[in-house]
């Protein structure tokens, strides 16, 4: 049996790339099963919601008027997609709502509002509505508060009274909460207590592993923050909290890795083989954007342990965005600013533009944090300049933000 300890040992006594390796880890798809036929091998039950979905969904942060693309993904198998009311300017959710005209009670929806701390009920019907109608249903499975990072959202009884009208009125199923800034924990700690939500979507990666970086640099100063997030997904998974991970790709540098890969064991694949072995969510998320990325995702679909190869790929993707990736959870730049600049929300931005390539996505995260790609110019960087305990470069990361978007 490889475990995580193990593989990682492999991986490193191999140089890194060991991607042409057979095909063999524990929990592996069954024998007779081609592991070149991409399709939904394994389904979960979503916490106490009943609600089943493939181990892979469908991630529609991008999604802009590709039909196509959501029946190839239903094709696969895919049964699962996650929206927002703010993905594309609401071009995500239309999308949906003509691709799966007739076909609605086949998968699970779930969208998603910004339900600030001052958010009044009424305010929160418009925007459902408005969600409903783009997405051609009577009923969202489940609609959650987007991006929580301030714990009086989740004690907003506002988004509770709301709640409990639209579910019913039979406009929602459930409820949940999404985030990956640096107080999630505590926020899923509340939410998590009081019993407040069905399901949680967080940030959950290969990088936020202590061990993964012990073995990879030697050093544990390079440990992602929060490291109450396992103990605190426990706790969701005992009380029948659904879970489902996203930034699975940790920044999604994918054409990086792929002169380092081989059939069967992509960067990608790895990353994700990593959070379904780990036992602490049901599922994950991720933006799918061509039928070739689904193919290649659904390539660890099914899996429970680790492929031989996934160590090297992951401990090399570590290595090449080791000064430029910002580690989810972690707000200690933050008081470098003398401005009171949000810079991991700077940094996200940055990573929205050029390692997704997706310079609206970044744009619109900045509106929403009400940011402007110019924040820092007219600043030298010397506040921030040695701010991250991690190594990563932000002045330099900042400064090239003007020319990824506008705003």
């Amino acid at each position: 049996m490889i475990d995580r300890r193990e593989f990682l040992r492999r991986g490193m006594a191999l140089g890194l790339a060991p991607a042409m390796l057979p095909l063999s880890a524990v929990g592996a798809p069954a024998l007779g099963e081609s592991v070149l036929e991409p399709k939904v091998r394994r389904r979960v039950t979503l916490g106490r919601t009943g609600l089943e979905m493939p181990d892979i969904a469908f991630g529609a942060s991008r999604l802009s008027g590709d039909v196509a693309l959501i029946h190839h993904a239903l094709d696969r198998g895919i049964t699962y997609f996650d929206t927002a009311e703010d993905y594309t300017d609401g071009a995500s959710e239309e999308t949906l709502g003509r691709a799966l005209a007739g076909r609605r009670s086949e998968v699970v929806l779930t969208s998603k509002t910004v339900a600030r701390a001052s958010a009044r009920r009424a305010d929160l019907f418009t925007a459902l509505e408005a969600s409903l109608r783009r997405l051609k249903t009577e009923m969202i499975d489940i609609y959650m508060n987007h991006a929580v990072n301030d714990v009086r959202r989740v004690h907003n009884e506002e988004w509770f009274e709301f709640a409990s009208r639209a579910k019913a009125q039979g406009k929602i199923r459930f409820t949940g909460m999404s985030g990956h800034g640096g107080r999630l924990v505590e926020c899923l700690e509340e939410a998590i207590d009081a019993d407040l939500v069905d399901v949680v979507l967080v940030a959950h990666n290969f990088g936020q592993d202590p061990e993964f970086y012990e073995r990879f640099t030697g050093r544990f100063d390079f440990v992602a923050k929060q490291p109450d997030l396992p103990r605190v997904l426990r706790k969701a998974r005992a009380k029948g909290i659904g879970a489902i991970a996203m930034k699975t790709l940790r920044g999604a540098r994918l054409n990086d890795m792929r002169p380092y890969e081989g059939a069967g064991a992509t960067f990608a694949q790895a990353a994700f083989r990593w959070v379904l072995s780990g036992g602490l969510v049901d599922a994950l998320v991720v933006t799918m954007r061509s039928p070739e990325q689904i193919d290649e995702y659904l390539g660890a679909s099914g899996w429970t342990g680790s492929h031989a190869a996934d160590g090297g790929l992951l401990s090399r993707y570590a290595r090449r965005t080791q000064a430029s990736q910002c580690r989810y959870g972690c707000s200690d730049c933050v008081s470098a600013c003398p401005r009171g600049i949000a810079i991991p929300d700077l940094l996200r931005a940055r990573m929205y533009a050029e390692d997704y390539e997706a310079p609206a996505l970044a744009s619109a995260a900045l509106a929403s944090d009400g940011l402007s790609a110019n924040a820092c110019t007219g600043c030298d960087g010397s506040p921030c300049a040695d701010a991250c305990a991690h190594g990563v470069a932000i002045p330099e990361l900042t400064h090239r933000l003007p020319g990824l978007v506008h705003g």
